[in-house]
């Protein structure tokens, strides 16, 4: 639905975005994440046209985002749920922005209900707290009824039970054949409910796929301690797996404790300890952004 071509944008000398090309598909959620300075928010302005590129474009369904003739019915977006008038109330907020968008007025209240503001309706946003701006600002995006939703950390500020209604609500908005694109530093609730992943760093493109195959890489990871290390290490090199030394104790991925416990009996190498676990996501992404840091400090 989202096709993002080779956009790069640069400030005098300084690249925040370099040449990143991604699609994002209707009826699934897109996590998109990375470390800080990474690009992402530039990314998303770009996007919505806030930010114009250096080079490359957006479009949406073929259609350069510029070239729309009803955005706010194509794509919603909440990149900052500090834009509102401090002295306007919800309802005031979002006729205002329904008067804009050319949205008709009956839309206002539904999206009021949609987030569940109906009760603060008539409270200044000035004394909302963040997670209730987050709310009104995911109201704004949905008034036009848009067929996609951009959200840059839209869970910032929400309580447990909030950012469980959000999770819901975004997976019910793709189940019915929305696209949601979602930028969060929360790792382990994208994984909750993201359907793929585009990752970034330093302004370049890291990877573009499902969760599921992200965190099919090296799920596993055996952990064995023994008094003969480098002896163990060796051998299971050998075999071709992938051991990582970590306070005395050695890491393999893509192991079973079965399979490592053979090597080390076949061997006549004892071993004190032998665990095994799942690496979640977030360590799977850190090892990621990690390489790309040290490979754009080298």
């Amino acid at each position: 639905m989202i096709t993002v071509s080779g956009i790069s944008k640069h400030y005098g000398t300084r690249t925040v975005v370099d040449d990143l090309s991604f699609t994002v598909k209707s009826g699934r959620v897109t996590g998109f994440v990375g470390s800080n300075g990474a690009g992402k928010s530039t990314t998303m302005r770009m996007m919505v046209g806030l930010t114009r590129p250096s080079q490359g474009d957006v479009r949406y369904h073929g259609v350069r985002y510029s070239d729309l003739k009803e955005p706010a019915r194509v794509v919603g977006s909440v990149l900052d749920a500090r834009c509102m008038h401090p002295g306007r109330t919800a309802r005031q907020h979002l006729r205002a922005a329904a008067a804009i968008g050319g949205i008709p007025a009956i839309r206002v209240d539904e999206a009021l209900a949609e987030v569940g503001l109906e009760p603060a309706a008539d409270q200044r946003a000035g004394g909302f707290s963040l997670g209730m701006r987050q709310r009104l600002a995911l109201a704004g995006a949905l008034l036009g009824e848009p067929e996609a939703l951009l959200l840059d950390e839209p869970s910032n500020g929400l309580d447990p039970e909030g950012i469980r209604w959000l999770r819901e609500y975004l997976t019910s908005f793709s189940r019915r054949g929305g696209t949601v694109f979602v930028s969060s530093h929360l790792i382990a609730e994208l994984e909750m409910f993201a359907d793929d992943l585009v990752v970034v760093g330093a302004g370049k493109l890291l990877a573009a796929v499902p969760v599921a195959e992200l965190t099919g890489q090296g799920a596993t990871v055996v952990v064995a301690q023994t008094p003969e290390p480098e002896a163990l290490l060796r051998l299971l090199i050998g075999q071709g797996y992938a051991v990582e030394v970590n306070g005395g104790r050695l890491e393999i991925r893509g192991a079973s404790r079965d399979a490592v416990a053979q090597v080390a009996f076949d061997h006549r190498i004892r071993v004190l300890e032998l665990t095994e676990a799942s690496r979640s996501l977030e360590d799977t992404l850190l090892d990621i952004t990690g390489a790309s840091a040290t490979t754009t400090h080298a």
